[in-house]
């Protein structure tokens, strides 16, 4: 017993030295430790290659939750081609302006979310909506599931009306896949949110909630399933993609009768054309925007490393090399756009590329088969198709670069922002160029008349309230070049991207004017037609915020007598016959 009270006096006495060697012990274990992740790090940066073996061989050396977590806010710029639901938003759309009638809208979207055009190996990607938790999704579903225009049983329904589109599906075919080129369920999600923004902007002043008139003989003898509305036009391309982001869209902004009541029309180009679609001049304009950009790749030794590198690592079928960045970029942002974490390798011998040749028959003419499966396991042959320019157009005889044996490793931040960085600044000097509005003017000029066209109808006081044109992204290219609207992102067109042309009358003196509003914003007057003192300044709200309108017919005399004056000519034939096309400098 005194033995033992002997010890605790002791170890009373030095408690404070106890503490202190406790406490080296566990500064030193800390030091030790940052000393060998430290030590890790700076192996994997700078031993061998730039594209050596990663720490982990399944995916980033970040891993898994910590990699999405970390490298979310790196890759917040490039995230903006995939336009996460917060980025749909209402800005300055219009519909209510104090002393004006909205009469009319013209929208034309691009689709939402879609798989890779080539083949990726996206296993464990999740394109779909998470947990079940959209509630317009799921509302949607449901009333699909119940609808009597959905057929029964059936685990996706398809459309039953008669025309072009009868048999196609109204949704994906499954929930979390990326299939090839079609649209997720994520692209469902941001189409349905679009739509919901519309709903609110333009669904009260266009009138869009009144019942139709039942004295209608037309609306009481008319089968259901072939019911036409004449308040709403809709034209989407003969894809799956655009006609799902359509009726996706429509859903959200009109009541379930109006909805039901739909007809859509086919489009047989992208460019939505309506018949002024072959224009050699314009396929000439475009080959030579790409050469320099093939100009510019070949400047960037540290790109085509990186393109080879992430396109061997993401590409299943890559028999002739990788040549075209915006392939990559496209196969890329399957990742980035659905929080996947980068993608690893392992060791395995690559063919050494071919240059790609382009079919002598091929015409670049935005014309669609309407007998073509957009499912085709050859990107090539729907590249013939006129995929989106910033689908993998392997067509485009791009520089082929030498691959050497494939490294065992994985894709690293540094690369994405590496080749992201070059798509991004490749997209603004392409945007920026004379030749881009002058293919722009070319390529849209059948749509623009369209458009003009439906404008005068809404302000002669026929039915029509709204005008749909669901396509791509090159549709919305053609036009904003045209138009001359300068985007931030260059001519990167996002996901889900809405362009609207807003027709409002004068109350006070029964004039006609309209807005052009992109993604939320007005753009009006970055057109040359309505810039400065050509538009009219008026107040949009009761906060004192203003919206710039453009007399309709300063439209009108631009289509009829400047059109083609940026191209020497007087009418559409005359400009795509021309020989030479303007001469311009390069980027």
């Amino acid at each position: 017993m005194r033995l033992l009270k002997e010890l605790m006096r002791m170890a009373t006495q030095h408690r404070a030295f106890y503490c202190y060697m406790l406490l080296s012990i566990w500064i030193f274990l800390l030091i030790a430790g940052m000393y060998r992740y430290v030590g890790n790090v700076e192996s994997n940066q700078g031993g061998g290659s730039a594209f050596g073996p990663s720490s982990s061989g399944t995916v980033s050396s970040l891993g898994g939750e910590s990699f999405a977590s970390s490298t979310a806010q790196r890759f917040a710029k490039y995230r903006e081609r995939c336009a996460p639901l917060p980025q749909l938003q209402r800005l300055d759309d219009g519909g209510i302006l104090e002393g004006w009638k909205l009469q009319g809208v013209l929208l034309v979207i691009r689709h939402g979310d879609r798989g890779p055009i080539s083949h990726v190996r996206s296993a464990g990607i999740n394109c779909g909506v998470s947990g079940g938790t959209d509630n317009l999704v799921n509302r949607y579903r449901s009333f699909l599931y119940n609808s009597s225009s959905s057929a029964s049983g059936s685990n996706h329904m398809y459309w039953n009306k008669v025309g072009p589109f009868h048999g196609f599906p109204l949704l994906p075919a499954t929930e979390r896949g990326c299939p090839l080129g079609q649209l997720t369920y994520k692209g469902i999600s941001q189409l349905l949110h679009v739509g919901d923004i519309m709903h609110q902007v333009y669904a009260h002043p266009l009138g869009l909630l009144l019942k139709p008139n039942p004295n209608r003989v037309s609306v009481e003898t008319t089968p259901h399933t072939l019911l036409n509305s004449d308040e709403v036009v809709v034209f989407t391309t003969r894809y799956r993609r655009t006609f799902q982001s359509a009726l996706a869209m429509l859903f959200s902004l009109l009541p379930a009768d109006k909805w039901l009541a739909l007809n859509v029309r086919e489009s047989h180009s992208m460019a939505f054309c309506f018949g002024e679609c072959s224009c050699p001049q314009s396929a000439l304009l475009r080959k030579r925007l790409e050469a320099m950009g093939d100009k510019q790749l070949l400047k960037r030794g540290d790109v085509l490393e990186v393109m080879q590198w992430i396109g061997g690592t993401l590409i299943q079928h890559t028999p002739n090399g990788i040549s075209n960045p915006l392939e990559v970029v496209d196969a890329l942002l399957t990742v980035l756009c659905h929080d996947a974490p980068l993608p690893c390798r392992r060791k395995k011998p690559v063919p050494t590329p071919k240059p790609l040749k382009k079919s002598p028959n091929q015409e670049v003419v935005d014309v669609i088969n309407i007998d073509q499966d957009e499912t085709v396991v050859n990107p090539l042959q729907e590249g013939q198709n006129q995929l989106e320019p910033d689908s993998p157009e392997v067509e485009n005889g791009n520089p082929s670069v030498q691959a050497e044996e494939s490294q065992e490793g994985c894709v690293e931040p540094a690369h994405v922002d590496t080749l992201m960085s070059f798509a991004d600044e490749l997209s603004q000097r392409s945007a920026g160029h004379s030749y881009y509005k002058l293919s722009g003017l070319l390529r849209s000029y059948g749509m623009i008349r369209h458009i003009v066209s439906y404008m005068l109808k809404m302000i002669s006081g026929d039915r029509t309230k709204l005008v749909l044109y669901s396509g791509h992204d090159c549709t919305m290219q053609y036009l904003t070049a045209a138009l001359g609207i300068i985007t931030s992102q260059g001519q990167t067109i996002a996901y889900a991207s809405r362009l609207a042309f807003e027709v409002y009358r004068s109350e006070a003196h029964t004039d006609f004017y309209f807005r052009v509003v992109y993604n939320g914003k007005d753009v009006t007057q970055q057109i040359d037609f309505c810039e400065g003192g050509k538009s009219l300044r008026v107040t949009r709200d009761s906060r004192g915020n203003k919206a710039d309108l453009c007399p309709i017919e300063n439209i009108i005399r631009f289509l009829h007598e400047d059109y083609f004056s940026p191209l020497n000519a007087t009418n559409f034939k005359e400009a795509c016959g021309a020989v030479n096309p303007p001469k311009a400098g390069e980027f």
